[in-house]
């Protein structure tokens, strides 16, 4: 395949500007500095005016580089003020760069935000026909595609209306249609698909594949964790102007950017180290979150990943009515659910022994929703007293779900609802 873009070196500087300015101004501040400043022109015409205003140099994006080849579908993400936005713009010749080189081949078609390309005063058919020659289409040429866009955005009944009258919802479906339909070689589609209703984010990201799949070029800006790992087959990582990852492996990209991201990146895991919480009964040494190799989990952790509870404690005095387990909490402090070693039938409870004990149990995959959860030590001496009572201070990790929630196109962000099981259907 070869490169559809290029980038090398490319940085832009903007400037900003500070003015200074007083907290209070008074009617006779005014007149005082107003009269100062006049007294000062007479004294020295030609002197150049004084700026109140100090400025700062910005720098949006600085040294990127990196080459998109013909029919890849890529995901730019990063943080708000990354440079994702300046990237799409320069990509889509709207901004010029300050240094550095872009190569483009093919006709690029963006949607960068609500309104880009359409003239509000002009009806929505005649919004077609002028983002199609902007796109240098010929009138045939846009005719032959005029049905199929009006019918994808749903628009038919408000087709002579002027746009400016249309909502934020129809004027995204209405300039998604024409940018995706008037055949471009390279799309570029920023974060305001979140505009749309689900049902229309459906089908953006089905026309996106479609057109990748076509052998066109995709470039998809969003927040949104699930919708860049099914759309997209490389991703670039941006952060304060600079490319801080890219890779063809999109989940890899992506769990590197929210484990790193504001240096949330923490593992799963308490360790005893100070010997507290003893007891003869069950005194945790070692809590964690762990794959299945046996190894303490970075968070964020997804939905669909195989994750165990792991427990180590020292028993000085096996008790038989010993009862442990956790109880998980998500981050509004709700219990979700509690488990203990002694909820299947009696033959499969784990066998306990005086000394070091190491247990594990698998947690349900495709079952929690995305957000932060905390997994708390329970336990006691059944039906005589707690050991560890929910919400003492126990041994206790936090741990987030991030992505892995649904393969299914309807479902890209975060669902309502606590849980987020993926359960099986089937015809009866």
């Amino acid at each position: 395949m070869s490169s559809v873009i290029t980038v090398e070196n490319l940085s832009k500087k903007y400037i900003i500007g500070h003015q200074k300015r007083e907290r209070y101004t008074t009617l006779r501040d005014v007149l005082a500095n107003g009269t100062k400043r006049l007294a000062v022109k007479m004294r020295h015409p030609f002197a150049a005016p004084q700026n109140d205003s100090t400025h700062e140099e910005f720098w949006a994006l600085k040294d990127v580089n990196f080459d998109i080849q013909q029919g890849d579908r890529v995901g730019i993400i990063g943080r708000n003020g990354a440079g994702k936005s300046t990237l799409l713009k320069i990509l889509s010749r709207i901004t010029e760069p300050t240094s550095g080189k872009v190569s483009i081949k093919g006709r690029v078609a963006s949607l960068l935000e609500v309104g880009t390309g359409f003239h509000p005063e002009l009806s929505g058919r005649e919004n077609i026909f002028l983002n199609g020659a902007i796109l240098g289409m010929s009138k045939a040429e846009i005719k032959k595609k005029f049905d199929e866009i009006v019918a994808f955005a749903e628009v038919e009944k408000f087709l002579d209306t002027p746009v400016k009258r249309y909502s934020s919802g129809m004027y995204v479906r209405l300039a998604f249609a024409v940018a995706a339909h008037l055949e471009p070689e390279i799309l570029i589609v920023d974060e305001v698909l979140a505009v749309g209703d689900a049902q229309f984010q459906k089908k953006c990201m089905g026309k996106m594949e479609e057109v990748g799949k076509e052998g066109r070029t995709v470039i998809f800006v969003s927040h949104n964790m699930n919708a860049i790992e099914q759309l997209c087959t490389s991703a670039i990582c941006l952060d304060k102007g600079q490319v801080k990852t890219k890779d063809t492996g999109v989940r890899k990209v992506i769990t590197t950017y929210l484990q790193e991201n504001d240096g949330q990146r923490h593992k799963s895991e308490w360790v005893n180290a100070e010997n507290s919480l003893s007891n003869p009964w069950f005194n945790p040494k070692h809590l964690a979150i762990i794959d299945s190799a046996g190894n303490a989990i970075d968070s964020p952790i997804r939905n669909d990943a195989d994750i165990y509870v792991y427990i180590e404690a020292e028993i000085s005095e096996l008790d038989p009515s010993l009862t442990f387990g956790f109880v998980l909490v998500n981050e509004d402090g709700v219990q979700l659910y509690r488990s203990y070693q002694t909820d299947s039938a009696q033959d499969s409870w784990p066998i306990l022994k005086n000394g070091n004990n190491k247990l594990k149990c698998k947690l349900p995959k495709h079952t929690l929703n995305e957000g932060n959860y905390s997994l708390e030590i329970i336990g006691g001496l059944y039906q005589k007293q707690w050991i560890f009572e929910p919400g003492t201070g126990s041994a206790r990790v936090g741990f987030s779900i991030q992505g892995g929630l649904s393969e299914s196109p309807y479902w890209h962000a975060k669902r309502p609802g606590i849980l987020a099981p993926v359960l099986d259907w089937q015809l009866t």
